[in-house]
């Protein structure tokens, strides 16, 4: 199956990279710039795609991105600290932009020949993200079969959207993914910060993964902080 992988840089998108690349054809790696509040993930995702040998296509949505206010990930607005999960964290939701991502992957897809468009949302994304459900993907695919009829026949991949970050972590150190070189931190410091969102379910992942982490954190242990202040909430 020849696949194109949306990919931020993340643990999740390259992961699914490296296990493309290994189980399916990977055809290339495409990733956005709408004005997030770093760049630093894209810098990972363009290096998976040089390590994997595939083309990387940076797509510029900045001005789509603007337009999409209200977001800590693109607005002046502090990224909360604490788990994932939490209420405070739909602070980081750019509505809308999966579907929006998908849409120009879908065209790409189509015009190069690809058979299928794959992304990495998954179980864990279900708390705060409406476009990472399963309700979603399947009707995008649906969508996107009546948008491309007649002219070609390309399906949305998610082989995570039904798991949990730890396994996907575990599904990763299968295929030898180089988690040292992928980026979650939503801050974009000189290393993971250990405390916003993302921080906290990468290194819980890895740790119900039983998988070594090798991430560089700021704030090593304040993620076993957030998961009690989360069972005790």
């Amino acid at each position: 199956m020849k696949t194109l992988v949306i990919c931020s840089g993340g643990l999740d998108s390259v992961s699914l990279a490296h296990i493309t690349a290994e189980v399916h054809h990977l055809t290339r790696l495409v990733s956005f710039d709408y004005g997030q509040r770093h760049r630093k993930e894209v810098d990972f995702a363009r290096a998976a795609a040089e390590r994997l040998g595939v083309p990387f296509h940076l797509i510029d949505m900045r001005g789509i991105g603007a337009a999409l206010s209200g977001s800590a990930l693109t607005d002046d607005i502090d990224v909360p600290d604490g788990h994932y999960a939490e209420d405070t964290m739909k602070i980081t939701v750019v509505p809308n932009r999966n579907a929006i991502m998908l849409s120009i992957g879908f065209g790409i897809a189509a015009a190069q020949g690809d058979e299928a468009v794959a992304t990495a949302v998954h179980g864990g994304d279900h708390f705060i993200y409406p476009d990472c459900r399963p309700g979603f993907t399947r009707a995008f695919d649906a969508m996107q079969q009546a948008a491309l009829d007649g002219y070609a026949d390309v399906r949305l991949h998610t082989p995570f959207v039904e798991h949990s970050k730890a396994e996907i972590v575990r599904q990763g150190a299968q295929h030898g993914t180089p988690f040292a070189e992928t980026w979650s931190c939503y801050k974009g410091g000189a290393v993971h910060c250990g405390r916003c969102g993302t921080c906290v379910e990468r290194r819980e992942a890895f740790h119900l993964a039983e998988v070594t982490d090798p991430t560089a954190y700021a704030d090593p242990d304040y993620w076993t902080t957030a998961l009690a202040a989360r069972e005790e909430g």
